[in-house]
């Protein structure tokens, strides 16, 4: 029964994360749409918000309850809590918090409050991804992991990610004035 039940909890964070990527993509898209003028605009927006608002209530927001189902299920039928698992639940309640932030600028742009640039939600959108490497690395390699190295790894992954968003910027840019 412990495989199935973990196999379910590995499902729904899979469907979570997919979720929380895709849906500041249509963040992004939906800010740069806002900031269109003429027919399209409108167009956009409402094609948008209908994909946003199935995205997040219909498969995101799900997840993302399924997850905290089986993971304490799982936590439950292991018997224990080793360090590795502590460590784990501290990136995953930083994940829920990011979960929380990502509702909240949903709730903004589902009543056309645009807050954030495209370039400050492309940046927001890589936290998904740091969260992801620390949860699975700490899953993964366990008693082996060195919290120093593991922390020197997300802020290496962090530089690179921030420096990635950077150049692409910049590439932006300049095709814009070609």
């Amino acid at each position: 029964m412990y495989n199935y039940i973990k196999a379910l909890h590995i499902i729904f964070i899979v469907t979570w994360f997919s979720g929380m990527f895709y849906i500041v993509r249509l963040f992004i898209y939906n800010t740069e749409a806002e900031e269109k003028s003429g027919p399209e605009k409108p167009v956009l927006r409402s094609q948008f918000d209908i994909m946003i608002r199935r995205l997040w209530l219909g498969i995101t927001w799900p997840s993302a309850v399924l997850t905290l189902i089986f993971g304490p299920w799982v936590w439950i039928m292991m018997g224990s809590t080793p360090r590795w698992l502590a460590i784990k639940l501290v990136f995953v309640v930083g994940l829920y918090i990011y979960h929380f932030t990502l509702h909240y600028i949903y709730r903004q742009q589902s009543r056309g409050i645009f807050k954030y640039s495209s370039q400050q939600l492309r940046i927001w959108n890589e936290v998904a991804t740091l969260f992801l490497f620390a949860i699975v690395f700490v899953a993964v390699v366990k008693q082996g992991l060195s919290v120093i190295w593991g922390l020197a790894g997300l802020i290496v992954l962090g530089v690179l990610l921030m420096t990635a968003i950077r150049i692409y910027k910049k590439v932006r840019a300049s095709k814009s004035r070609e």
